[in-house]
């Protein structure tokens, strides 16, 4: 089953933010951890679902980013402001990209257009969600085990939705928090997000397949448990070919990568005009794809 809407995913877990950005609270008794960042203009709804689900906010010892996008850290600064001493977590990749000015400034700038999208612009004007200069925190990477109260989460390195993606995995609860590395639930479909490397986006989800996975926790659109959670890797692969195969149509068809991702931009917006991206961020994306599709045909791969 899917579950769009904020609440409790499982025992010690819960779900908060809003269909379109999602972070996650682990509970682990003694202490507590958020998993993924989320889009900064989700910060004041988390501190009311906090209230809502009966969460400590002062339990929170930890915050894992997941990957370094505008979309998945935006809460991070918030939070810190809050809870100074809670304790940063996040690839190596991840903090060499947020401690670039540029990135920094696009973090900031997609997050306010984020907001202006989702009839939020207010909230960036009564509080202070700016990615600072100079916030950093600790590297975290493949293999590695953190201690959350009682339970333990299992980093696995995943690039190529991202350079930098990680997922957690918490065996205790057989729960798989991939970020977008694993295929976000949309509809009745999966959108494959091989933003960065499509060919190791797909090696990322064959190395995510073997898991053991009840409750399958996405970063955009909610959480997925069940019989559809332990087979959700397995369809992502598949939306994954077909969705490199329809990628490389459009090359096929246009020549340029640019061209290419504004006549997919064109059609998937055609068909799904309520997407959670605005489409200029959209279009970008496609063009990193392109790029990288066109550059595997032009050698053969």
């Amino acid at each position: 089953m899917i579950t769009t809407e904020a609440g409790k995913v499982c025992d010690d877990l819960w779900c908060l933010g809003r269909l379109e950005s999602n972070i996650y609270y682990l509970d682990g008794g003694s202490e507590a951890m958020l998993i993924s960042g989320g889009l900064s203009c989700i910060a004041p709804l988390v501190l009311e679902q906090f209230e809502e689900f009966g969460l400590e906010e002062g339990k929170i010892k930890k915050l894992l980013i997941l990957h370094s996008h505008f979309d998945h850290v935006g809460v991070v600064p918030f939070f810190k402001r809050r809870l100074p001493q809670m304790e940063l977590l996040a690839s190596a990749r991840a903090w060499q990209i947020l401690a670039k000015p540029k990135a920094i400034e696009t973090i900031n700038l997609f997050g306010r257009a984020a907001a202006d999208k989702y009839g939020l612009p207010e909230v960036h004007d009564q509080h202070d969600l700016d990615w600072p200069q100079g916030l950093g925190g600790e590297a975290v990477g493949e293999g590695e085990v953190i201690e959350v109260g009682r339970h333990q989460i299992r980093i696995m390195e995943v690039p190529g939705h991202s350079s930098c993606s990680v997922a957690a995995y918490l065996p205790g609860l057989k729960a798989l928090l991939p970020s977008d590395a694993g295929g976000v639930p949309y509809k009745d479909g999966i959108i494959s997000a091989g933003n960065s490397n499509f060919t190791k986006y797909q090696q990322s989800l064959k190395r995510l397949e073997p898991l053991e996975v009840d409750y399958f926790c996405a970063d955009h659109c909610g959480f997925v448990n069940g019989e559809q959670a332990r087979g959700f890797i397995g369809r992502s692969i598949a939306a994954a070919a077909e969705e490199r195969d329809h990628l490389e149509g459009f090359l096929r068809e246009f020549g340029d990568p640019q061209k290419a991702a504004a006549a997919l931009s064109d059609s998937f917006f055609a068909e799904n005009p309520d997407y959670f991206l605005p489409r200029p961020i959209f279009e970008g994306v496609a063009q990193q794809k392109m790029r990288h599709l066109a550059q595997c045909l032009a050698e053969g791969a």
